[in-house]
């Protein structure tokens, strides 16, 4: 038993290896993990005969070696040898993509997703039908994939795959991930979307050089993905890091999620054309994206109104955020999401409000870095959450034996 798992840890530090650093040589495998050069011949062996890395010519071969018929290779993840799709689910979109074994793009497709809430019901026909465009677009089908990561909005608990509240379902309490993966016939992996961006920041984003950073997502609502010691955190109960939920103002504006006084009642983009509309300022049958534009408008023209609303909005953002710096001290804070197409969550007030209002010391405070992701990206995350599964599934399918 020792053995095995010896064996298994094995392969899965050099895939790893391959992943990270690939296309390499077995010499640099085994020099830069520590694993005896017999060993690597062995397990690269066992990884070429199931078909997860391939060998491909060396770019700068040396002409000796190539005169004495010794043509060298380095190996590289074999693309082909699993698909993935990643699905990020907004209030008004299903956004999706198709990435291979090496985490390359294959396909994209977004579907709308308009009618508000769903029942878990109607939100798995529409991710089961959005899946089948998206594979036929590579001329494939949902029984050729090997993974699905979704993402959606809400406290989600990604261990045991419950959404326990999302503003994009209708019931509460549902384990969507099982529902999904009976539907699909394919392993499905669930979490919030922000801890999802969060891993795609980490994986080829903005926190690829930081162990320690923190994303606030700013859409429909307010999400948080934290990364300490690079890795996801999630809290005890799988659901921790709901930072549109702390609650900035007791006994204060009603959230969507049915408490009041939390930070997404003042931020979020209902949260902002619910007060315009209070007041009359905005016509109510005009789609919200388009009120939230006018609204922002407005207060960049210097109307009294809107700009009491938007300026609140930035004054309470700019506590969340100073709260997030007095609790955790990251080295980075990433602002990412929909609302990044505009200024008033960020602008340089609202970055100094947030300054004036941590703990001062004589270092510097964290930098804060706009990164304004659409949905697809969002999606990508997805699947890059998807991909780690199916590598580890991958590596345990690995057989012992040679033949």
């Amino acid at each position: 038993m020792a053995f095995g798992h010896q064996r298994e840890q094995g392969r899965r530090i050099l895939l790893r290896e391959i992943e990270r650093r690939g296309p390499i040589p077995r010499i640099d495998l085994s020099h830069n993990t520590g694993i005896s050069r017999a060993t690597v011949t062995t397990v690269t062996a066992e990884l070429l005969r199931d078909g997860l890395i391939q060998e491909i010519p060396r770019d700068s071969e040396n002409a000796a070696d190539l005169k004495r018929g010794r043509p060298r290779v380095d190996l590289k993840i074999a693309g082909a040898a699993h698909l993935v799709a990643g699905i990020k689910v907004s209030d008004r979109s299903v956004s999706l993509m198709l990435v291979d074994f090496e985490g390359t793009q294959l396909a994209e497709l977004e579907v709308p997703f308009a009618k508000g809430p769903a029942s878990s019901q109607e939100l798995t026909d529409l991710i089961e039908n959005a899946l089948a465009q998206l594979t036929a677009l590579y001329s494939k089908s949902i029984d050729d994939l090997s993974g699905v990561g979704v993402g959606l909005a809400g406290v989600v608990d990604a261990e045991n795959g419950t959404v326990y509240w999302s503003p994009s379902l209708r019931e509460r309490n549902i384990n969507l991930r099982d529902i999904l993966t009976h539907r699909l016939g394919v392993q499905t992996f669930l979490d919030n979307d922000a801890n999802l961006v969060a891993m795609a920041e980490k994986t080829f984003g903005l926190g690829r050089d930081h162990s320690d950073f923190i994303v606030v997502t700013i859409e429909s609502g307010v999400g948080m993905g934290i990364v300490l010691n690079g890795q996801i955190y999630r809290g005890t109960r799988g659901c921790g890091a709901e930072f549109g939920h702390t609650k900035v103002q007791l006994e204060g504006a009603l959230c969507r999620c049915g408490q009041r006084g939390c930070l997404e009642a003042y931020v979020a983009d209902y949260a902002l054309v619910r007060e315009a509309a209070s007041v009359g300022f905005l016509d109510p049958d005009l789609p919200i994206e388009n009120r939230v534009k006018r609204l922002l408008q407005a207060a960049k023209e210097g109307d009294p109104t809107a700009k009491t609303i938007v300026t609140r909005a930035g004054r309470m953002f700019a506590i969340g955020l100073a709260n997030l710096v007095n609790v955790f001290d990251p080295q980075l804070i990433i602002l990412a999401g929909e609302q990044m197409q505009f200024d008033h969550l960020y602008a340089q007030e609202v970055i100094e409000e947030m300054r004036k209002s941590i703990v001062q010391i004589d270092k510097p405070p964290p930098d804060v870095l706009i990164h304004r992701w659409d949905n697809l990206m969002w999606a990508r995350g997805a699947a890059a959450y998807a991909l780690d599964f199916v590598f580890d599934m991958a590596i345990r399918d690995v057989r012992d034996d040679l033949d």
